[in-house]
């Protein structure tokens, strides 16, 4: 997984740099900036919340797959836009694996 994660930030890291708005879906959304990478992130989560709610009904997760999908890339998009690298993101997680999550949550209530 982290070979298309790797291959999807160098490319999003190109069109931010390099790719002309007017013809780069990411390169008109850095253009635009944070608050309408922060909107189409929020808009990916709620369409995430709807397929899920609607697949649990239907039985059918093609949805649920594609808007997580989205959901997953504008939240590398919001990553590159903050020039955050995604091997923050996999740390962090690979960190949570020796905590409960209890524990884990109690530790961020502390700080």
């Amino acid at each position: 997984m982290s070979d298309v994660l790797a291959e999807l930030a160098t490319v999003l890291a190109s069109r931010k740099a390099e790719a002309n708005p007017d013809s780069s879906y990411v390169a008109s959304l850095h253009h635009k900036g944070l608050n309408k990478i922060l909107e189409k992130l929020g808009e990916e989560a709620i369409e995430t919340i709807i397929a899920a709610k609607e697949a649990r009904i239907s039985g059918n997760d093609d949805d649920v797959i594609y808007e997580v999908a989205d959901l997953w890339f504008h939240s590398l998009v919001m990553l590159s836009e903050l020039e955050l690298d995604y091997n923050a993101v996999l740390d962090e997680l690979k960190r949570r694996f020796d905590l409960s999550g209890l524990e884990e949550k109690a530790s961020r209530n502390k700080a």
